[in-house]
């Protein structure tokens, strides 16, 4: 955020009080106001590949970036492709990435229009995606109270399990798995926003799950709880953390958000070293009031969304892991 400050001060709420959400209160999208119904939500995301089909590298890559759009309460409608890839790469390896992304943004009743590539000598794909929201029902990570209860949309472990794919240790059934979660849409994000007018969410990506809840507990003002053993995890994430086979981020995410989580003796050292590896198309972490809880988990029983409760939103600051 340090290399943003010159622009915060030049595109602010009061010089442009369309901007509903910008720099200024960096949430996972942009959200920008057209008229009194309609608002538009901005976001791009983009990366190397996670795993060796080139199909589903593109799926997943796109359902990544998605899911910001569906974080702010939003539906997908527009998407851009961003591509980098080497000369030399095959055409046919670049049309399956392409493809991949394609139907992904079709599954979510979105349009690819378009895109940029590069000459690179990695890889890197991903989408410009554009979505619209009601402006009385924008998701952001302020809208957190204490009261609240917490609820995880995806188990974690796709960054430790794909870590440890690429090192070829890993359980070809666990990393299945998580492919299969990482492919999962966050499209129930938009239905809440708007159904329940839920105003707190996040989805859970590179700053891992104690990073996001961090960034939703300082902007709303609050402490957020989270119940270490209530927190689902993928099948085999466990033991390759116990392994600690965890990639560079995860202690680079530890040494910056964890000046402001405290957890429990009892916690182990493994586990909450998973809490702070990062995910891919992770799923949403979405504060819900208590008065709405029942009626919420009836619609995502009702829509076959799995979901967990895994703490609670108290007065205070920071994360408590107990």
């Amino acid at each position: 955020m340090q290399v943003l400050r010159p622009l915060q001060g030049m595109f602010t709420r009061a010089d442009y009080p369309n901007l509903l959400v910008g720099l200024e209160v960096s949430d996972d999208a942009a959200v920008y106001q057209i008229n009194d119904d309609v608002a538009i939500v901005q976001t791009i995301d983009f990366f190397t590949p996670i795993v060796d089909d080139p199909y589903t590298y593109g799926a997943i890559a796109a359902a990544n970036a998605m899911s910001d759009v569906y974080a702010m309460g939003g539906e997908v409608v527009l998407a851009l492709n961003i591509a980098c890839f080497p000369a030399n790469l095959p055409p046919a390896v670049i049309t399956e990435i392409l493809r991949g992304g394609a139907e992904k943004v079709r599954e979510a009743g979105g349009v690819v229009a378009g895109g940029h590539t590069v000459d690179d000598p990695e890889p890197k794909y991903g989408l410009s995606v554009m979505g619209i929201v009601h402006p009385q029902h924008v998701a952001t990570k302020a809208g957190a109270r204490p009261g609240d209860v917490l609820l995880l949309t995806k188990p974690i472990g796709t960054g430790l399990i794909t870590t440890a794919a690429k090192s070829d240790v890993a359980d070809a059934t666990h990393l299945q798995a998580a492919i299969d979660s990482m492919l999962q849409l966050n499209r129930i994000g938009a239905r809440l926003a708007s159904q329940f007018d839920l105003k707190a969410m996040t989805d859970i990506t590179g700053f891992s799950l104690l990073g996001h809840a961090q960034e939703m507990a300082e902007h709303s003002g609050v402490c957020l709880r989270i119940h270490a053993e209530q927190v689902p995890l993928l099948p085999g994430a466990r033991d390759y953390a116990e392994n600690w086979l965890f990639p560079g981020g995860s202690r680079r995410n530890a040494d910056h958000f964890g000046q402001w989580v405290k957890a429990s003796p009892r916690i182990s050292e493994e586990l909450l070293m998973l809490f702070y590896t990062p995910e891919t198309s992770g799923g949403l972490l979405i504060a819900v009031p208590q008065g709405k809880l029942a009626e919420v988990e009836a619609f995502l029983r009702k829509k076959g969304q799995r979901y967990w409760i895994v703490g609670e939103v108290e007065a205070g600051t920071g994360i408590e892991v107990d």
